[in-house]
């Protein structure tokens, strides 16, 4: 069996063992998780393991995130055919790739530079969307391109990210890991010119990285 076969059967499978069974129900995201090939942004010699429900460090004491944290986190956005999206921490770029299948734009920021090259590089082999990405502190966002309907951090912060929150457009949806030690992943929500928010699940996330790049 060729090798690329192989990769799509591990797709499917991640899917059915690890998503479908945990609540991961929106078709689209489906589509986006069987169609990109999470295997194109680790390590090659990860190969096949690259679909197992782990994480995998990616270098720079950074990680690819599990298959389901990524897809519970992309659900819970909501992102529609015209959303235009802010992705804090491209790291390996598999998520960024997942968001540009659903959005019409996805703006994504990394801090660290090898980091964001090797993303450009993989992003650069997969099909997809409108991407833009940048070098910098992903916690100012991205001001120029704003205001942004989705906006997705993928890095914990200490906390609520107010200038984020300046950057999300009326009807827009942000999630961030927020906490120091014991984090959770906390939906906000833009809705006539007030702000709402919600934990929505337990997690554990890498730092952000602050300061100039």
């Amino acid at each position: 069996m060729e090798a690329g076969a192989d990769y799509r059967i591990a797709r499917r499978r991640m899917v059915a063992e690890q998503l479908l069974p945990r609540g991961i129900s929106d078709e689209r995201v489906i589509e986006a998780f069987l169609a990109v090939p999470r295997h194109a942004f680790v390590d090659p010699a990860i190969g096949i393991r690259a679909y197992d429900d782990c994480s995998f460090p990616i270098g720079y004491e950074q990680t690819i995130s599990q298959p389901f944290t990524i897809a519970f986190a992309v659900q819970a956005l909501a992102v529609s055919r015209g959303s235009r999206v802010l992705e804090i921490g491209t790291g390996s770029g598999y998520q960024t790739a997942i968001l540009a299948r659903l959005a019409r734009d996805v703006f994504s920021i990394e801090r660290i530079e090898p980091l964001l090259a090797k993303a450009q590089e993989a992003l650069s082999r997969v099909p997809g969307g409108s991407i833009r990405v940048k070098l910098g502190d992903g916690s100012l966002g991205w001001r120029s391109y704003a205001p942004f309907d989705r906006i997705l951090v993928s890095a914990a912060m200490a906390e609520r990210p107010e200038r984020l929150l300046d950057q999300l457009a009326e009807g827009g949806r942000l999630i961030a890991p927020i906490g120091e030690s014991a984090e959770f992943l906390v939906l906000f929500t833009r809705e006539n010119g007030a702000t709402s928010e919600r934990r929505i699940a337990r997690c554990a996330f890498v730092p952000l990285m602050r300061g100039d790049a």
